[in-house]
């Protein structure tokens, strides 16, 4: 079975959620998830939470141990995280009652995406959650990329 989930689909399920928490928050402004923690709490309508059982705090936000910890609905799950990792986080992704598990770029895993996925979840692999909310919200030239809209008309954010 193929994953690569179109730009529709990637839309259409940004476009639906409430939160977003991310797995593998790091404090450091090197880091991809600290720039899409960043992004995501400053050009976003999304509740961010971040789950990191070696940070209490990040960005003034508090951190939480596993995903069992974080309060309220769980709903896209943004996964930073090596890839012997994913199929335990998958699990955790899962018993949280997520509706996405999303893997950061770079992470593709077959199996975890299956699993996942016959858990009734939605999976989204080896894409960047900040790079797809930003093209669908009319942003990425901030990035310094096209978007290849040309348009007079706001576009209305996912």
């Amino acid at each position: 079975m193929s994953h690569d989930v179109g730009a529709v689909e990637r839309r259409a399920i940004l476009g639906r959620t409430k939160s977003v928490t991310i797995v593998g928050a790091s404090n450091n402004p090197s880091r991809p998830s600290f720039f899409v923690a960043t992004y995501l709490l400053s050009s976003s309508k999304y509740q961010v939470n971040f789950v990191n059982p070696r940070l209490d705090e990040l960005l003034g936000r508090p951190v939480y141990p596993s995903l069992a910890d974080v309060p309220g609905e769980v709903d896209l799950v943004s996964v930073f995280r090596k890839h012997d990792d994913l199929p335990g986080v998958a699990e955790e992704v899962v018993k949280a009652g997520a509706r996405t598990l999303w893997l950061q770029l770079g992470l593709w895993h077959e199996p975890v995406a299956d699993s996942a996925e016959e858990a009734g979840l939605d999976v989204v692999m080896n894409r960047c959650v900040k790079i797809e909310h930003a093209r669908f919200a009319g942003g990425l030239h901030l990035a310094g990329f096209n978007t290849g809209v040309i348009s007079s008309r706001r576009q209305s954010a996912p």
